[in-house]
């Protein structure tokens, strides 16, 4: 009985139905620990990105220099860093064309740095809502296994005149193992959502930080006299 009763004796024994539900509860498990794993990894790089990039802006390095090195390693940037080339660039092509109005300077830039910002969130939050899907649907799909395995199980023994408990625990137990393959890939997934929505917000909040930050650093500049030089030093915003 122990060796019958085993989980693999318990999989091999289920109907294929419940085999099914396992193989892909088990497929998504495997998706979801690939996606956590994915996510974890990235976040680090976003956060030490955007530390980078941060030093160097209030290290004093002129805003044209900054704007330089972003332009230069676009691919190798952090979303801090996208998000500062986004307002230079438009803050600069605004100058190209001649326009010498304080608002409308700080208004072009402010609205390309929230574009970019949105992109940059919406990146960031990539396989998030897989996971939240992992964590609120596999329960159900391993519950499903369950209450089919259980039907399967009782159907069987209507033909028996006489129902033991050795009968009818093989059967409930392979199904059981349906809900349990559910909780296993449920049960990380809702523990990386929260975790990853929580460090998310983070990066959110430090991005939309440095927009009103630098926002400020342009408006003090414009206000200092007209046509503002793009190089103005960072570190005397801080």
């Amino acid at each position: 009985m122990s060796h019958d009763m085993s989980i693999l004796q318990l999989v091999l024994g289920a109907s294929w139905v419940v085999q099914l539900v396992m193989l892909l509860l088990l497929g998504v498990s495997v998706a979801s620990w690939a996606a956590i794993f994915g996510k974890l990894f990235s976040l680090r790089r976003v956060n030490a990105l955007n530390e980078a990039f941060e030093r160097d802006f209030w290290s004093g390095t002129s805003l044209n220099e900054l704007f330089q090195a972003a332009a230069q390693n676009a691919r190798l940037s952090g979303p801090m860093e996208r998000i500062f080339a986004s307002g230079m660039r438009e803050y600069q092509k605004l100058r190209e064309r001649r326009i010498q109005d304080p608002g409308t300077l700080l208004d072009g830039a402010r609205r390309a740095m929230r574009a970019s910002y949105q992109r940059e969130v919406d990146a960031v939050e990539s396989h998030l809502a897989f996971l939240a899907s992992v964590g609120s649907v596999s329960p159900y799909v391993g519950l499903f296994g369950t209450v089919w395995g259980i039907m399967h199980a009782f159907t069987g023994l209507a033909s028996l005149q006489q129902v033991t408990l050795a009968t009818v625990a093989p059967g409930i137990a392979e199904a059981l193992v349906a809900t349990a393959i559910g909780l296993f890939a449920a049960i990380p997934a809702v523990v990386a959502y929260n975790r990853f929505a929580r460090d998310i917000d983070r990066v959110a909040i430090r991005l939309e930080t440095f927009i009103e930050e630098f926002s400020n650093i342009l408006q003090r500049n414009l206000g200092a006299g007209p046509a503002p030089a793009a190089g103005a030093v960072a570190g005397a915003g801080r």
